[in-house]
């Protein structure tokens, strides 16, 4: 499984700065998920596109666990940057 990681719309910011920020992102994406970041994802995308009763409840807990961990990721990566209101971090499979 291969993704990439993106801090996109944070001005003004180095590209060492902003790599730190990618790693530690994508650090703890990989621990809260382990191999099934692309699944979660892809669950993710999945429920945001379709109805609760169109989806099983394991897609569903997938779905959530994505969530979770973009959440918990996103407050790693930007720990030390602070926040810019605009900014997110973009995550795509390859």
């Amino acid at each position: 499984m291969s993704y990439t990681v993106n801090l996109i719309d944070f001005p003004d910011a180095p590209p060492d700065v902003i790599a730190t920020a990618e790693t530690r992102f994508r650090r703890e994406l990989d621990k809260l998920l382990g191999d099934n970041v692309e699944p979660a994802l892809k669950a993710f995308e999945n429920a945001s596109e379709s109805s609760a009763d169109e989806l099983t409840k394991d897609e569903i807990a997938l779905a959530a666990s994505w969530a979770k961990a973009y959440e918990a990721a996103k407050t790693a990566g930007f720990r030390a940057l602070g926040e810019a209101d605009e900014a997110y971090f973009e995550v795509r499979v390859e």
